[in-house]
């Protein structure tokens, strides 16, 4: 049967059955195959819209019709805010296929632009035409370009040129005399353009300009940049997004001193571009795990969570992935949709060497332009400071080993040589010893007992250097007392003490390992966790105490190497005094008697080092070579020190 809706239009349906049988009626809700318009009316007393059935008689036809549709382009024109024009055009809409061909090249990669489309639309101030202005100019000029695309591009010219006329004069006045206003600072950023900024992140730093924008902030009006760095993960590289605000300033301002400006105004952009290259290699050539050396400023943050400068000097870790897991400042990862794989790169590859046991996955190298926006900065861990920090990248360098350091302590060889044995078979993972539970007992532990200031931690760090590993000191104060809290810092820190293939020291274990009695029953669950968490431990562990006779049984069939460290004798004492004078370079100024009569004083190492700091300072301050009078003086005021032992 045939039906009409309300304003005449035909269709027809069948009879439709319910699941009844019954003819449903045609009038039932919803039933007919059409539409019914309804248009816009007045509001009502309560500003709600009204809707009406008939079309409004005081609708104007629409604007855009089959005529319009004919010409290249389109103005809108808008009343003009200039009391010198009546109108202003509001936007251009393109309808040439020749002129979306030739704006597909003059605005190519031109970020929120796609000529391709078959509306293509764009507003006033009309960035992207300001921003390529030369390159439209350039295009026009050429030869190569077909009669249509010519007339074409000559009309969308003269409409542009009228409009943007005033803005064009003033860019190229500013960019003469670099210089720029608040309102046309926009002008002169172009998206997709390299930025450069020597106060983001408090180091020179080029980023790749994604937009701009004026911005309300609570500290005033802001022209907005978002900009992108190439960052790292841990696992990929990818985009970091950045924003620098330029606060609004009165008059004229130097484009120099703008919180951020083009690379292209740089009054030394070459020699700019190559520094920042070859910091950009450095960061690809740290990302992954590496050991270094820094000294400097390093980045943390205070209790609201603000970047603030800290003083560090010493070992590093630089670990990005490892600073993601456990810092508790970590920031957002770069976009992960922007990994290496989406880079336009070259597809050679090596091995990434990592110290350790450990090496990184191949991957694909950066280029040039990736290697200028990297980011000044890398994440890591401070050995020293025992903290989560954000090092500059022009600050690292490479560590100077001391590879006589092993060679200096003063240990009998067949101890020296157990030790280095046991810790150089670990490094190379040569050992086929197991448990028979695999993964038990797979670590090294050394007890190193013995009386303060005779070589206990010195031998764990002469271990480490020989072996050009970090050395992380642990003692009771970095897990607490707390047995939940103690296990989980024991746990992480091992964890990253694995990854980075460092040698673990337990400074003053006793706490930890104290025998366990029936009366203390959070010291027994303690030393419970340590049993339980160092039986699966797989690396090299030093444990030094001055109480050797406290620790509790079970620790002691765990421990691989025991050794017990006397009072120095004269003879080792006269060892240490020789190897620190060796350092200061001042062995010439100490006769061998001076030596041996040093020697019988009854100092241990750590005290011979104090007193020949003090006695170093007392001679720089005299301007004088350090002689053995400084070392008496030094030596005189000690012995007057109360509770000194006979024999000092």
């Amino acid at each position: 049967m045939a039906v009409k809706d309300t304003n005449g239009h035909v269709s027809s349906t069948s009879g439709v059955s319910g699941s009844n049988g019954c003819a449903k009626d045609l009038a039932s809700e919803g039933f007919l195959p059409s539409f019914k318009p309804l248009y816009q009316g007045p509001k009502d007393k309560d500003k709600n819209w009204t809707w009406l059935d008939k079309e409004p008689e005081d609708v104007a036809e629409a604007a855009e019709n089959e005529e319009t549709a004919q010409h290249a382009l389109i103005t809108r024109l808008q009343k003009a805010n200039d009391s010198r024009k009546k109108f202003e055009i509001h936007s251009i809409i393109i309808q040439s296929p020749w002129l979306k061909e030739a704006l597909g090249e003059i605005l190519k990669n031109y970020p929120g632009v796609c000529c391709q489309l078959k509306r293509l639309v764009f507003e006033a101030p009309f960035e992207p035409f300001v921003h390529r202005w030369s390159e439209f100019q350039e295009f026009r000029r050429r030869k190569d370009i077909d009669v249509m695309t010519a007339e074409h591009l000559e009309l969308l010219h003269d409409v542009l040129k009228e409009e943007l006329k005033e803005v064009i004069k003033t860019l190229e006045d500013y960019v003469v005399h670099g210089v720029t206003t608040w309102e046309h600072v926009w002008t002169i950023f172009q998206p997709g353009q390299v930025i450069y900024s020597d106060s983001l992140h408090g180091a020179p730093s080029a980023l790749r300009l994604r937009s701009g924008k004026y911005v309300k902030l609570q500290c005033g009006q802001a022209y907005q940049l978002t900009a992108e760095t190439i960052d790292w993960t841990g696992n990929h590289f990818g985009r970091s997004i950045e924003r620098i605000n330029i606060f609004e300033f009165l008059g004229t301002t130097r484009i120099l001193g703008l919180a951020a400006f083009p690379m292209s105004f740089h009054p030394f952009k070459a020699k700019a571009k190559d520094i920042l290259i070859n910091r950009g290699r450095k960061f690809e050539d740290l990302a992954g795990c590496h050991y270094k050396e820094y000294k400097g400023f390093a980045v943390t943050w205070d209790k609201d969570g603000n970047e603030v400068l800290t003083s560090v000097s010493g070992r590093i870790i630089v670990d990005s992935d490892t600073f993601r897991r456990f810092s508790p400042r970590y920031e957002g990862a770069p976009e992960p949709e922007c990994a290496a794989k989406s880079f336009n790169v070259d597809n050679q590859s090596d091995d990434e060497y990592v110290f350790g046991k450990q090496q990184e996955k191949k991957r694909l190298h950066l280029t040039e332009e990736h290697q200028l926006i990297c980011c000044p900065r890398v994440r890591g861990y401070s050995l020293k400071k025992k903290q989560w920090l954000l090092f500059y990248l022009d600050l690292i360098k490479d560590i100077k080993f001391n590879d006589n350091a092993f060679e200096s302590l003063v240990l009998p060889e067949d101890q020296k040589e157990l030790i280095l044995s046991f810790a150089e078979s670990q490094a190379m993972n040569r050992s086929n010893f197991d448990d028979v539970i695999s993964g038990k007992g797979r670590g090294h532990i050394t007890l190193l007992s013995g009386p303060p200031g005779v070589g206990k931690t010195l031998t764990a760090e002469s271990v480490a250097e020989h072996m050009h590993a970090p050395l992380y000191m642990m003692s009771a104060g970095d897990l607490g007392i707390n047995p939940d809290q103690v296990e989980t810092k024991l746990t992480n820190i091992l964890e990253m003490i694995a990854k980075w293939n460092a040698v673990l020291l337990l400074d003053e274990c006793d706490v930890f390992l104290e025998e366990r009695s029936a009366h203390d029953l959070e010291r027994n669950k303690l030393v419970s966790i340590f049993l339980r968490v160092l039986e699966y431990y797989e690396g090299i562990l030093f444990l030094t105490t001055n109480r050797v006779d406290n620790i509790d049984a079970a620790f002691q069939s765990r421990i691989h190497v025991s050794m017990s460290y006397p009072d120095l004798n004269n003879e080792s004492r006269r060892h240490i005094w020789e190897n620190f004078l060796q350092l200061l370079d001042r062995p010439e100024d100490f006769s061998g008697k001076d030596v041996d009569e040093l020697a019988k004083v009854q100092l241990n190492g750590r005290q011979i080092k104090n007193v020949l700091k003090s006695a170093s300072l007392l001679s720089t301050r005299k301007n004088e070579p350090l002689t053995r009078k400084y070392v008496d003086m030094v030596l005189a005021i000690e012995r007057r020190r109360p509770g000194v032992a006979p024999g000092f």
